[in-house]
């Protein structure tokens, strides 16, 4: 038995993606030691990119023929999701088509927000993770990416946690039913603070949630008279939400003793 790790991510070529990453990298290594990480990435865009700078940029299928080229019989894949959405069925559907090729085993992790209990955690992660200069009566507004399947239902599973917690914190979505137009009306402080609900920092943080064009929710926001504060740190940077993937990890790591 030969193991590995196998950490999927959407993407990263800004330095401050990249830098959020690597501390996820580390903690992982802490976790397990001895045991080789490495990583792949699901977007095609961003692949290319990171081939064009010269820096690794394998695929979910690439990365697992390649540590099967390397004599590695067991690895454990964890994706930095948050939903088991679309883009983790992919993974799973890359990760079943290579173990039912190489005959490699195989164990998938699971998202950030796969259980009742991960959705508890994350809420308290949520509140945790708010800035100390927050005042008590200022709205917090954290914007996910969302999506068009059925687990975007986790949205909203969060959003009633996290209210239980603290009810001037709200969890939005670019897509779906807490997109920013059905929010707007629950927001009554002079200051919001803007927080991303995704692993990293990239496009999505720095255009469609901070960034000064019309329709990016910074402007929106301000456009409706409150003053907003962004914060432009991703999940993976905070101990709360990068400890529940690690538990999914560990999960993965001890399902590669378990028979097939």
């Amino acid at each position: 038995m030969k193991r590995a790790i196998l950490l999927v991510a959407f993407g990263a070529s800004g330095l401050r993606a990249q830098e959020a990453l690597r501390g996820f990298d580390v903690r992982v290594r802490l976790a397990h030691p001895g045991v080789p990480v490495r990583w792949a990435y699901t977007s095609l865009l961003l692949r290319e990119r990171l081939a064009q700078a010269r820096q690794k940029s394998d695929s979910v299928a690439k990365a697992l023929l390649r540590l099967q080229f390397e004599r590695f019989t067991h690895v454990a894949v964890q994706p930095l999701q948050t939903i088991p959405g679309g883009e983790h069925a992919e993974v799973r559907g890359v990760v079943d088509d290579v173990a039912q090729a190489t005959g490699m085993v195989l164990r998938l992790g699971t998202p950030l927000l796969n259980s009742d209990d991960d959705v508890l955690a994350a809420a308290r992660a949520v509140c945790a993770h708010v800035p100390a200069e927050r005042l008590p009566h200022e709205d917090v507004l954290l914007m996910g990416h969302g999506a068009q399947h059925a687990a975007v239902s986790r949205y909203e599973d969060l959003a009633r946690a996290v209210y239980a917690l603290d009810p001037r914190i709200h969890v939005g979505a670019m897509c779906g039913s807490r997109e920013l137009g059905h929010l707007l009306p629950r927001l009554t402080s002079s200051r919001v603070w803007l927080m991303p609900l995704l692993s990293v920092i990239g496009r999505h943080a720095l255009e469609d949630m901070a960034g000064q064009r019309e329709s990016s929710w910074r402007s929106r926001l301000e456009a409706a008279g409150h003053h907003c504060c962004p914060v432009l740190h991703g999940m993976a940077e905070y101990a709360g939400f990068a400890d529940i993937w690690l538990r999914h990890l560990d999960q993965a790591v001890a399902g590669l003793d378990a028979p097939a």
